[in-house]
């Protein structure tokens, strides 16, 4: 009998260290798990964001938003294509919370935003190298000045054909596809190639680059103009017109001449502007924070050039700075 108690008393010693272990276990286990909830927080956000502008920025941001959406389901993010114009137009009266754009804010825009009481941070999201194309037969022309770029797109000049250009290209007339007046495109070309000239008045406009592209594929007398990574998601079927540099060099669009400045004066930065009162938005401020960690390498993906992970580190900063 005394062995029996013995036994027991044994058995009962034995289940109380073993659930003594077992506290242990589990306290470290839940605080562990705790810890992988804390790092999990960030993507427990639910809502929608609001995004809409530049066709040349949207291959970006719309590569951003898918990636982000397949570990963020309970946030819905749209992704409009208005034009770099169309979108400020939505941005001011609060319609949206980033606008994309292929060119930096006008004063007016400002005002608007102002009288509107809209806060915003303006935020460079990589580079583009505006690229100059025509169809693959064109087997003539290898380089454009400015002043050629300038004589053959602005309204009232001399040049309606090829051979208006240069005697020994084909007398035959050219057909111009342009992005429309909504785009930043439309907006940099102007200031940088026509100066105080008007576009020509046949030239066909659109703020879709798919347009442009066909248009150009569909004639053998097209020209056209419009971002980087259209030309390189159709380099088959196009022609990219070296364009020559201030230092008298005729140089190709690429990562590396956009990057160091060599494709000048065709390259530039495109940008989104950001509602600071959007920010406050928790599903906003998540969408923010995956474009600044993921905008350099998503960029060179769809076809432009990322900045430095410190560029995008201080932009994170300022976005942080909001909250």
């Amino acid at each position: 009998m005394q062995k029996k108690i013995l036994s027991l008393f044994m058995l009962v010693a034995l289940l109380l260290i073993a659930a003594c272990g077992n506290g242990d276990g589990s306290g470290n286990g839940s605080s562990e798990n705790s810890g992988d909830n804390t790092g999990e927080a960030t993507e427990t956000a639910s809502g929608d964001v609001a995004i809409d502008g530049s066709s040349t920025v949207f291959p970006i941001m719309e590569a951003v938003s898918e990636e982000f959406q397949k570990s963020h389901e309970d946030i819905r993010v749209t992704v409009g294509v208005s034009g770099s114009g169309g979108g400020f137009e939505k941005f001011i009266n609060g319609e949206t919370d980033i606008s994309n754009s292929s060119r930096s804010i006008k004063e007016e825009e400002k005002s608007a935003l102002e009288e509107n009481g809209i806060d915003y941070t303006e935020i460079e999201i990589a580079l583009d190298g505006l690229s100059v194309v025509v169809n693959k037969e064109n087997d003539w022309v290898e380089e454009l000045t400015i002043e050629q770029l300038k004589q053959i797109w602005s309204e009232g000049s001399d040049v309606t054909t090829w051979s208006d250009v240069n005697e020994e290209w084909p007398d035959e007339e050219i057909a111009f596809f342009s992005p429309g007046t909504d785009s930043g495109t439309y907006d940099y070309f102007s200031e940088v190639v026509l100066g105080e000239n008007q576009i020509k008045r046949d030239a066909a406009l659109s703020e879709d680059d798919n347009v442009l592209v066909n248009g150009v594929t569909g004639d053998k007398n097209g020209i056209a103009y419009f971002g980087y990574a259209y030309y390189l998601e159709n380099k088959e079927d196009l022609n990219v017109v070296p364009v020559v540099n201030g230092d008298g060099e005729a140089v190709e669009p690429s990562q590396e001449t956009i990057q160091s400045g060599k494709y000048e004066p065709l390259s530039r930065p495109m940008y989104i502007y950001v509602a600071n009162e959007s920010v406050q938005n928790d599903a906003v401020y998540e969408f923010l924070t995956y474009t600044l960690d993921n905008a350099g390498k998503l960029a060179e993906d769809v076809g432009y050039v990322g900045f430095s992970e410190e560029d995008y580190e201080a932009a994170q900063e300022k976005i942080d700075s909001l909250r």
